[in-house]
């Protein structure tokens, strides 16, 4: 599920690149989907999804020996996560590899996680084999910050603590592996890049990659969820999250850990290989 998303799409790509049928599911099939082409070997299936029609689950998953399962955050995440499980078991799934978070505990001060700790304990009850995938910050969500880049600041509310972000293409692989390998299928990993790196040093790194002066602005919890509301437009249960998940770097230092390089045999992508790939989203 969510072929279309930033980890489904990388994971999609890592599959075909095995030789691994699949069966890509979105709730717009009529798109294409990034990346993918009628010469892909094997061809990729592609089928309507939608977790908040049962009937199209039940369509898409027949036949289907395991289900990667990453949808986006939202107040509604955890109902519709729930409902995906029980339809999987109901249609023969036997493994499932979910997208959950670092922090995902009853008690954690994020709301979105305290939803993925429910969403796990389901899975869990349902008795179906799981693999729970742990990813801190998507690095493809830097680009999120090209706007205010632009302008010579980055803001946020971590001060100086460093902040763990990885790629996309190291998760679809871990994932790949899961799906593929025994000995990984079962576990639960967290996921990070190779260092962790505070927002004054990205804000660094970024004016010498542009060649333009980029500063970080520190502002308080309150000043960030009001930007990011009132200028970035994000819905409140959004900018909320995002403050949270700033705060909870601060409260719980973060240090990167080695599971990608253990489980791929690789290091995983750096930060500045991502920073430089993508360096003309940060030029003015």
């Amino acid at each position: 599920m969510g072929a279309t998303g930033a980890t489904g799409n990388a994971l999609l790509h890592s599959l075909l690149a095995l030789g691994t049928p699949v069966r890509a599911l979105t709730r717009t099939p009529h798109r294409p989907i990034p990346g993918i082409t009628g010469a892909h070997q094997p061809p990729v299936e592609v089928q309507y999804a939608d977790a908040t029609d049962p009937h199209s689950l039940r369509t898409a998953f027949k036949g289907a020996g395991q289900l990667f399962l990453a949808m986006a955050n939202s107040p509604a995440q955890v109902e519709l996560e729930t409902r995906v499980i029980d339809m999987a078991a109901v249609a023969g799934i036997g493994h499932i590899v979910k997208v959950s978070a670092p922090a995902a505990e009853p008690d954690s001060p994020v709301a979105i996680s305290r939803g993925h700790h429910a969403i796990e304990e389901h899975l869990r009850a349902s008795g179906l084999t799981h693999t729970i995938l742990r990813p801190y910050a998507f690095t493809q969500n830097l680009l999120r910050l090209a706007p205010t880049v632009a302008q010579g600041v980055i803001l946020g509310t971590t001060g100086d603590a460093p902040c763990n972000h990885i790629d996309c293409r190291d998760i679809g692989d871990v994932a790949a592996a899961a799906l593929t390998r025994p000995d990984i299928a079962g576990g639960a990993y967290t996921l990070t890049g190779p260092e962790a790196v505070s927002y004054p040093a990205l804000a660094s790194r970024l004016t010498t990659l542009t060649g333009n002066q980029i500063r970080y602005v520190h502002l308080t919890p309150d000043e960030l969820r009001d930007h990011l509301i009132h200028n970035a437009h994000m819905p409140t249960w959004l900018a909320d999250h995002v403050t949270e998940i700033q705060q909870l770097a601060i409260t719980r230092p973060e240090a990167p850990t080695t599971t990608v390089s253990d489980i791929l045999g690789r290091p995983p992508r750096t930060l500045d290989a991502f920073l430089y790939e993508h360096h003309a989203h940060f030029r003015r």
